[in-house]
């Protein structure tokens, strides 16, 4: 890694225990925010959301939840019996982690109670199975069963730009439920514990293959195929995150822990460039590719930053009547901020200048200046 790479990743490591109220150091020089009395929505804000700084916060956050108080034994293991009380023939989705299919693992659905059997199974066996790791992924518990006493939505992550869509149109969500034996991940944890690999904005560069291509695994030793992999000695090292059970990770925007859903088309279109002379509207192909790979096309993106924008430029306007600059104008100016880097990328990209927006209101051009001319006048003193 050459100095001027060294240089901006200890750049982004250094002061990530920032001086907040209730915020100490966690192993691996992140932040760790230890006392949810001592730790205001606006100390997050300030300390962590506007300098895009990760931090870990502690599991006094998470010790109210129905999940931690019901769903673990007095020593930190999953309580198979009380799920199987409650949830035992509800049908989940069950992913294979030690397969990859394109850019995901295959998925197949079983009862609760099966998946259960082959995790005790998998455990008796040492840690493994002939049918591989298998894990639970993308449950709708929330969705399925509304009135379970689940988790409480912690006010720090109360701008939910995903989640406040979907909820707007009222047919899907992003709240899932994961789970599984040791080889398997996703946080909050409610028990057992998670590694956390983590590269500062930029890094993630030097991690890309020769075809411009993000890793599937950050830690594959195709990494050290130069020919394949040609800057990746130019990497800086991750931020490494032990979590623990009941806490809580705040990745920030931009630090990469995982293949971006931005190359999605890149990787689309990759796979059948072959077809690219012969087959007629071959981009407009492309999309309806990307949409069934990643559940979402150019043109359902640029409707979810429509929806997020209007509701913020609102947040904005009302604060502006109140000659108010309180909390909720502080966040709507953030989300605005980030909307018009992704919306500006957007609209320059050539492949989303191929799509029909003759029918988009208002304009996606429009939209744009709308956010540009609401960050300044939120910069203005």
């Amino acid at each position: 890694m050459d100095r001027e790479t060294r240089a901006l990743a200890d750049s982004h490591f250094r002061g990530l225990g920032v001086d907040v109220p209730g915020v100490g150091q966690a192993p691996g020089r992140v932040a760790f925010v230890s006392e949810p009395g001592a730790f205001s929505y606006a100390d997050f804000v300030r300390g962590f959301l506007l300098p895009n700084l990760p931090c870990v916060f502690s599991s006094a956050f998470t010790q109210g939840w129905g999940s931690r108080r019901r769903w673990v034994t007095p020593a930190g293991r999953p309580d198979f019996d009380h799920l199987l009380r409650t949830y035992g023939d509800v049908v989940v989705p069950v992913a294979n982690c030690g397969v990859q299919e394109y850019n995901s693992n295959p998925k197949e659905h079983m009862t609760l109670r099966d998946y259960i059997t082959y995790w005790k199974e998998y455990i008796q066996a040492g840690y493994s199975s002939p049918r591989g790791c298998l894990y639970l992924k993308d449950w709708h518990l929330c969705r399925d069963f509304p009135v379970e006493d689940v988790f409480t939505l912690p006010v720090y992550f109360s701008s939910d730009w995903l989640n406040e869509f979907w909820d707007a149109l009222d047919v899907d969500d992003y709240r899932f439920v994961y789970a599984g034996p040791a080889g398997s991940c996703w946080s909050v944890n409610v028990c057992g514990r998670k590694k956390w690999l983590l590269f500062p904005p930029g890094q993630e560069e030097a991690l890309r293959d020769r075809h411009g291509n993000l890793p599937y695994d950050v830690t594959s030793p195709a990494l050290c195929d130069t020919h394949l992999h040609p800057r990746n000695q130019l990497a800086g090292p991750p931020l490494e995150i032990t979590q623990e059970a009941g806490e809580m990770v705040f990745v920030p925007s931009g630090w990469h822990h995982q293949v971006h859903n931005l190359q999605e088309l890149c990787a689309v279109q990759e796979e059948v460039s072959e077809w690219r002379d012969s087959m007629p509207d071959w981009h407009h192909h492309c999309q309806v590719i990307m949409r069934s790979c990643s559940g979402i096309n150019f043109e359902e993106f640029y409707h979810f930053l429509k929806v997020i924008a209007e509701k913020r430029l609102l947040v904005l306007r009302e604060a502006a009547a109140e000659d108010g600059a309180g909390l909720g104008f502080e966040q709507a100016a953030f989300d605005v901020g980030r909307i018009t880097e992704v919306l500006a990328s957007l609209v320059a990209h050539p492949d989303f200048q191929r799509v029909d927006t003759s029918a988009f209101s208002p304009q996606p051009k429009e939209l744009l200046q709308q956010l540009r001319e609401a960050v300044d006048a939120a910069a203005a003193p």
